[in-house]
């Protein structure tokens, strides 16, 4: 199973139960992609996936998600596939100058 750490920026999205605010929520998860891997985590927390994915199923700009340490190449098609222990870490992302 993935691992998959939601940053602690995210916690507005999630419920109470979930975790406290500033902390990040840590969730295993089933799948062989990223694609597999996320619906596991919007299947027990649905208000998020509109925060993460627009409505064609791409990572929106405003967030960040890194596959073992490394950021997806692909916003558009986060379908990547995962090795059994692979970390998925999601977070807002940062821009500005």
């Amino acid at each position: 199973m993935a691992r998959v750490v939601l940053a602690s920026a995210l916690s507005r999205w999630l419920p109470a139960a979930a975790g406290r605010p500033s902390q990040e929520v840590v969730l295993e998860v089933p799948g062989a992609s990223l694609d597999e891997a996320l619906d596991g985590v919007f299947a027990r927390f649905p208000n998020l996936r509109g925060y993460v994915l627009d409505e064609h199923g791409a990572v929106r700009h405003h967030v960040a998600v890194f596959v073992d340490g490394t950021a997806i190449a692909d916003k558009r098609r986060p379908v990547q596939a995962l090795r059994a222990d692979s970390e998925i870490y999601v977070m807002q992302a940062l821009s500005g100058g």
